[in-house]
């Protein structure tokens, strides 16, 4: 961490150079209701005292075995082989996080388009992007790209957007941020339907059917049909797919997605607190020329040597901004290619087997866990096939049952979907991946028996 404090005489400098001579004078042009005169910031400190301050605070963290982790929703706990880290460390990859420059940082592009060729194999897409920021993100990218490309076609006026109640509800609330000052409106995520009973609200107006599979509670939808019904209303399917499932079920492409999006933080990236993650972002070849983000080429060059470029850069920094197709987004080019590390080294092999452990392991902890009394297993839908993930009934409110969990046994609990669906406070969604050996799974089972009873 660099500390790199100004002296008075350096801050006089520096106002004096843009011509101010106070630094109250560069906030002028704010309303002074909106200003904030008395923030009361404590003295500042040396960088001695600052290393143990911060030192303090992260012992604070509560630190626990990577086995004994059940939190899921849309972050995962999984194996990352050293070689990304190794990868990631190295100053000539880490460095250039954002090749503005690209064409002389041919290293990096070709770890993007390794990805991108990756990415594509995985989803069953033909075109990959070089990331977005996350899976919301790039969800709702997907969405402007239907808009755009729905109207484009000469298809109508087309400013509803139909979306499961089965998509992460944190993608929903960005989606409709990124929605704000448009027409279009995002419906259908209000009521609770089954996929087919979903799709009949397709009509003229609808330029994107949206669904998860898995959904946000880890089940698989019955997706069959939902491209043919979609496009026959005019409108494009879009998937939220998770990437280990990709590893082993079948892939979107297979049953007609026209674009895929998905979090990529499993493929290899840490949780980190949050972030930052990887935004997958994959679609058909006509959709191209609307794609957000980058897209990196393999190409030759003046002496027929192979070399890669920039095939598409879409940014407002890039273009004309009339032509940009979004205005922020970028690609997350260190933890892509942490990601591409990931991929190549695991393999298909390495990535099937990983998605069956987490298949077998998730279903052994589902079945141990509906023996305890007084609690249910995937109460609202006991006969759909799930991934990962799985929703726990519990006797007792979540957030008291977590507290005991992690204050008692140091375990982390699954996710209260209280937090993100209303009435919902005593349903416990528990992911299993294969950082979760069977040891760690009956011991899960007997302490959450001791916090219920």
């Amino acid at each position: 961490m660099d500390y790199l404090p100004h002296t008075e005489a350096d801050r006089t400098a520096m106002l004096a150079t843009i011509g101010v001579a106070r630094l109250e004078d560069l906030f002028a042009d704010l309303p002074s209701r909106l200003r904030f005169p008395d923030l009361a910031l404590p003295a500042g400190v040396t960088e001695l005292e600052l290393e143990a301050l911060l030192r303090r605070r992260a012992a604070a963290n509560v630190a626990t075995d990577a086995a004994s982790c059940f939190l899921g929703a849309g972050a995962y706990n999984h194996w990352s082989p050293p070689t990304v880290d190794y990868v990631l460390q190295r100053g000539e990859l880490y460095t250039a996080y954002t090749p503005y420059q690209p064409e002389i940082s041919q290293g990096n592009l070709q770890a993007m388009f390794e990805y991108q060729t990756m990415i594509c194999r995985l989803t069953g897409m033909e075109v990959s992007n070089a990331s977005h920021y996350d899976g919301a993100t790039a969800l709702a990218e997907a969405v402007l790209l239907a808009l755009d490309q729905t109207q484009a076609h000469g298809r109508g006026a087309r400013d509803r957007v139909l979306v499961s109640s089965g998509v992460h509800p944190q993608y929903r609330e960005v989606l409709r941020t990124y929605l704000r000052g448009t027409d279009a409106t995002v419906v259908g995520d209000d009521v609770d339907l089954e996929l087919p009973a979903l799709a009949e609200r397709l009509d003229t107006s609808t330029a994107a059917l949206v669904i998860q599979n898995p959904n946000f509670l880890g089940q698989f939808e019955a997706v069959d049909g939902l491209a043919d019904a979609a496009h026959r209303a005019g409108a494009l399917l879009i998937v939220v797919a998770d990437p280990i499932a990709l590893g082993r079920f079948r892939p979107p492409g297979a049953y007609g997605a026209d674009v895929v999006a998905a979090e990529g933080q499993a493929l290899g990236i840490p949780l980190s607190f949050g972030g930052p993650h990887l935004g997958i972002f994959a679609t058909k070849l006509a959709h191209v020329r609307r794609l957000a983000g980058r897209l990196v080429g393999e190409t030759v060059d003046a002496d027929g040597a192979r070399g890669y470029v920039l095939t598409l850069a879409t940014r407002e920094q890039h273009i004309r901004r009339a032509k940009a197709t979004s205005n922020i987004c970028t690609n997350a080019a260190l933890v892509a290619l942490g990601t591409a590390v990931y991929l190549a080294t695991m393999g298909r092999s390495g990535l099937r087997e990983v998605a069956e452990l987490c298949w077998q392991r998730s279903h052994y902890a589902a079945r141990a866990i509906a023996r305890l009394p007084g609690v249910r297993v995937n109460p609202q839908a006991p006969d759909k096939p799930f991934f990962k993930e799985f929703v726990v009934a519990l006797p007792k409110p979540v957030a008291a049952v977590n507290a005991i969990l992690r204050d008692d046994f140091g375990i982390v609990g699954g996710y209260d979907l209280g937090q993100a669906l209303p009435g919902r406070d005593r349903d416990m969604l528990i992911a299993v991946t294969e950082m979760n050996d069977r040891a760690a799974i009956d011991r899960l089972v007997a302490c959450l028996a001791k916090a219920i009873a």
